[in-house]
């Protein structure tokens, strides 16, 4: 298993001190590509409880599989969870919203500092490295949105923050829940609106391990990892590229 891992330098800024102190975890024994993504990925039609999300799921049946095929193979250090990526109606929602939705686990070491930090530190360097690069690919289709039943978008990340320390002990993660409305996407997509002001007007919820934290106020920043980060000996499958 190939390991890559940020050294811990406290002289950076405090943004970039954060995620020093993260340590990403690779998933591959050997170098080659992994051909096609799980369709497992993506929620059956029939599942779906109303005629607006089967609908979606039907017109958009193509911009799913892309999203699905684009993180698998361009982001494969995010594992995402069977039947995540779909038209889900956002949590707290008293009518019909659909917005499109995908969850994520995100393979890293646990790391003692950066479980120290306050839980919404930890949160908002999660969405300032992944949240944005993950609804580019999510808004990337044309015909998704310009189809006004679509309301927004759902991003659920997922990490381990803590390791068991003893052999009874389970491993303690940590989920937080980013649900944008459609128009606060268009003018992040737009160049209207920043990382920052993205992160102010999500509604932001955050769990750890099974107990629920409630609400929580992010602050977010620029983070080109995603653009930037190379696997070691993880080679791209043919034919597939890879947005910027």
């Amino acid at each position: 298993m190939q390991r890559d891992a940020f050294m811990i330098t406290y002289s950076l800024r405090p943004a970039k001190r954060i995620f020093a102190l993260i340590a990403l975890v690779g998933l591959w024994a050997a170098p080659g590509a992994w051909g096609a993504a799980p369709e497992d990925r993506i929620l059956p039609t029939d599942q779906y409880t109303s005629d607006k999300a089967r609908q979606l799921a039907t017109n958009h049946a193509r911009a799913l599989s892309e999203l699905n095929g684009t993180v698998y193979h361009c982001l494969p250090w995010l594992e995402v969870q069977k039947q995540s990526i779909g038209f889900f109606r956002p949590k707290g929602a008293t009518q019909d919203d659909r917005y499109l939705s995908m969850r994520v686990y995100i393979e890293q070491d646990p790391s003692p500092e950066f479980a120290n930090l306050k839980v919404e530190q930890r949160a908002s360097a999660m969405f300032s490295r992944y949240v944005g690069p993950l609804l580019k690919r999510m808004a990337a289709d044309k015909a998704l949105m310009a189809d006004a039943s679509l309301d927004g978008f759902t991003i659920i990340l997922e990490w381990l923050k803590q390791g068991p320390r003893a052999a009874s002990d389970r491993p303690v993660h940590e989920t937080m829940a980013v649900f944008i409305a459609k128009s606060a996407t268009v003018d992040y997509l737009a160049g209207r609106a920043s990382i920052g002001q993205l992160a102010d007007g999500a509604r932001v919820l955050g769990w750890d391990g099974e107990m629920g934290l409630g609400q929580l106020k992010l602050t977010a920043w620029d983070d080109n990892f995603v653009a930037t980060y190379k696997v070691a000996n993880y080679e791209m499958e043919k034919g597939v590229t890879c947005p910027r």
